[in-house]
């Protein structure tokens, strides 16, 4: 039986909220980055609530200017930073040096940045998140998927012996990432599922780079680690 219109309202601000948390994560960006974007350029009026809302998923009713600026922003960034250098560099250095260290544009199954219209339709629950986002990773399974990543990536190896190793191949570049990955690798800490939503990308291509999974995506990636919970 179909959802009900509630439902799918339901079910898409739900998904909303996960594909917004899963941009912030990715980037390391705070609830301020998109609002002070959408002003320096013009392209529309996002306020910081209006973002921490929708990420929360308590935005019941956005207008059809929030969609218009988020995919706006979205398709800049995905054109490369470089292009609203001007626009930056010099009046907003604190922004520029964020966007420079990660500024990931979200994707549509077809490698094309999502349109207002895709994140309506998402918001609505009249369209499936894009296949690289669809996965939601609860609270109480984030401590046991941490200890599954490292175990994946150290291969019973003591992290002393394949520390270099794997971090020369998780990409990240931004600081605080790096350190929190070293520290959950290591088995010092745990990511939250927060956390751990914003990571899947990257935890995925640093294993493909490690040849440790196939390209099969990370929604399988995330179900092989989740195997291995179960078999404990």
């Amino acid at each position: 039986m179909s959802l009900g219109y509630r439902d799918k309202l339901s079910s898409g601000r739900r998904a909303m909220a996960h594909l917004i948390h899963v941009w912030h994560e990715r980037n390391a960006w705070s609830h301020k980055v998109l609002p002070l974007l959408s002003e320096i350029l013009d392209v529309g009026r996002v306020h910081n609530s209006q973002i921490s809302n929708l990420r929360n998923g308590k935005l019941s009713s956005p207008g059809p200017e929030v969609f218009l600026a988020l995919a706006q922003i979205n398709m800049i960034l995905d054109q490369g930073v470089e292009t609203i250098r001007d626009h930056l560099e010099n009046s907003h250095p604190e922004l520029w040096k964020t966007l420079q260290e990660s500024a990931f544009p979200l994707k549509n199954d077809n490698n094309y940045p999502l349109s207002a219209g895709e994140l309506f339709e998402i918001f609505a629950g009249l369209r499936p998140l894009p296949s690289s986002f669809d996965w939601f990773i609860e609270d109480d399974e984030a401590a046991k998927l941490s200890e599954a990543l490292s175990e994946h990536f150290c291969q019973s190896l003591p992290w002393r012996k394949c520390k270099h190793v794997i971090m020369d191949a998780y990409l990240v570049t931004k600081l605080s990432r790096r350190e929190r990955f070293a520290e959950v690798i290591a088995g010092l800490r745990d990511y939250s599922a927060e956390e751990l939503d914003g990571e899947l990308l990257d935890l995925y291509e640093t294993s493909l780079r490690l040849s440790l999974c196939d390209k099969t995506g990370p929604n399988i990636f995330l179900a092989n680690l989740r195997k291995k919970i179960l078999i404990k």
